[in-house]
């Protein structure tokens, strides 16, 4: 007798994120194999990120080199300015970079850290003399020329700088890997008078030894990161007095520039994953849960083979925690809106984006750098062009995967994506020769009022098409995988679910 045909939705398919941590067969199917150019969107579906606008129209100074580094100058009476690194310069401006380098002083290297502190910003890297800028001066100069400078020697060259409780504090030299100085009260180039000080904290780490990668303040705490530990000391108001309030063993921090402050917590990558600095502390006596655990072994190869730079950035206004491995061109989004079940982030996959730093303004644009200088997180074209969505479900089993699943109809319910060529796939028992179907979606122009272009009547929309496609199939097997492609060019793209039609047939 023939077995009736089957309906199955996948609602919010890759609601969970990727997942390439669990066995494939008999996997939730809410999370997706493959989700690369996706975030997660604010309905909880599956979404095409946005795309990139260059502002920068003359590069002339930062030639071949990417933008390593972006962070924007605010005073208090309002001034602001946009610095970056690259090309071995420092550099300011948008759409025209200028060179504000000071003369004689030569950079091999562009690795700096940029802070904001006390109406100004203060230029960080290991080895090299500390730079500054404000709006007074009006120009980038080392530390030692300011007007009552002192103590600015090597000593205090750092690789980390942190302004925190009212002073900037700098750790991480060439040769000394456990001391941390800081400068005198709300003058950031004092570091021998006044309340200006040091600490060595080599006798308390809690392996014996460590190497400072990291600094981050949070409730009233100076959180040190080691490479594979954690010491915080508690009253850094006043650091002269400050004790040790908390130590953790074999969690640290991968390289300073994966720290990030939610509010609420500091976000920093380990050698094993993305890890809370609360949940950290809260859980050190039981096994430490990952923000990452559902991609932990790719994380772990990319950090294995990493040989440039990290570089990450919190948006609260997008909701997520991006985190970049330069060398590698792959970049995580991590939706820190909640957890899922196993206590990870929802994550998703951003390849060959060319990103090499980001910058969040205060008004809560994001800036990102490269090799076109300084663009806009913003609209759905990588500056013109196209990028490639993609959604590979896991290996789908529907409940039985002794039973042969032969495919009619896959309907896929799509929102946004006006006029776009999207491409079905499915494939059976892991196979990866997917058969595809082509199909175009239908075009939807915003319109208010009942009023649109070229005095022609429409009715009231915001622009947002749902479409939904019915798509004959062919084949069968134990295991079905399905994926959904598309060039997203200038109209984002949400996938609400996907209805499968099948025939369960006999036991294989």
């Amino acid at each position: 007798m023939a077995q009736p045909l089957q309906s199955i939705n996948l609602v919010a398919p890759a609601f969970k994120g990727i997942n390439t941590e669990d066995s494939p067969i008999g996997q939730d199917p809410s999370f997706a194999d493959v989700a690369d150019n996706a975030v997660i969107d604010k309905r909880g579906r599956i979404a095409s990120r946005k795309g990139y606008r260059v502002i920068t129209t003359d590069k002339t100074e930062l030639g071949s080199a990417k933008i390593r580094a972006v962070k924007e100058f605010r005073d208090d009476a309002g001034n602001s300015k946009i610095f970056s690194v690259g090309n071995n310069k420092i550099l300011s401006g948008t759409t025209t970079l200028v060179d504000e380098t000071p003369a004689s002083y030569a950079i091999t290297t562009d690795n700096w850290k940029m802070v904001n502190f006390n109406d100004k910003i203060y230029f960080f890297q290991r080895s090299y003399e500390p730079l500054v800028y404000d709006n007074a001066s009006g120009s980038v100069v080392k530390l030692s020329t300011v007007s009552g400078a002192a103590g600015v020697t090597s000593a205090i060259y750092g690789n980390e700088v942190l302004a925190a409780y009212g002073r900037l504090w700098t750790a991480d030299f060439g040769a000394d890997k456990s001391t941390i100085y800081w400068s005198d009260l709300l003058i950031g180039h004092n570091w021998s008078g006044g309340t200006s000080g040091s600490i060595d904290i080599s006798k308390v780490w809690p392996d014996g030894y460590d190497e400072i990668v990291a600094l981050a303040a949070h409730n009233s705490l100076l959180i040190i990161f080691g490479k594979h530990s954690i010491v915080a000391y508690q009253g850094a108001e006043a650091p002269a007095t400050m004790v040790l309030a908390d130590t953790v063993a074999g969690v640290g921090c991968v390289d300073r520039d994966t720290v990030q402050y939610t509010g609420t917590d500091v976000l920093f990558l380990s050698h094993t994953g993305l890890k809370s600095f609360g949940r950290t502390i809260q859980e050190k006596s039981m096994p430490i849960t990952s923000l990452s655990n559902t991609i932990t072994k790719d994380i772990i190869n990319l950090l294995q083979n990493e040989i440039e730079f990290y570089r990450s950035v919190y948006s609260p206004e997008e909701g997520f925690y991006l985190l970049t491995f330069t060398d590698q061109d792959t970049t995580y989004c991590f939706d820190v809106r909640g957890t899922i079940d196993n206590g990870a982030f929802r994550v998703t996959r951003w390849p060959g984006t060319g990103f090499t730093s980001y910058g969040r303004l205060e008004n809560g644009s994001l800036y990102i750098g490269n090799g076109e200088g300084i663009s806009e997180y913003s609209g759905y074209e990588d500056n013109g062009e196209p990028y490639r969505f993609k959604y590979y479900s896991p290996g789908l089993t529907f409940g039985d995967p002794s039973r042969l699943k032969i495919l009619k109809k896959l309907r896929p319910t799509i929102v946004g994506a006006n006029s776009a060529v999207l491409f079905l796939k499915w494939a059976y028992d892991f196979d990866t020769f997917f058969q595809t179907a082509e199909f175009t979606v239908g075009n939807q122009v915003t319109a208010f009022y009942n009023e649109s272009e070229f005095n022609s009547t429409a009715e009231f929309t915001g622009g947002d098409l749902t479409s939904r496609r019915g798509i004959n199939t062919t084949g069968g097997g134990g295991v079905i995988t399905i994926g959904l492609e598309a060039d997203i060019d200038g109209s984002g793209l949400s996938l609400q679910e996907i209805n499968v039609l099948a025939l369960m047939g006999k036991v294989l």
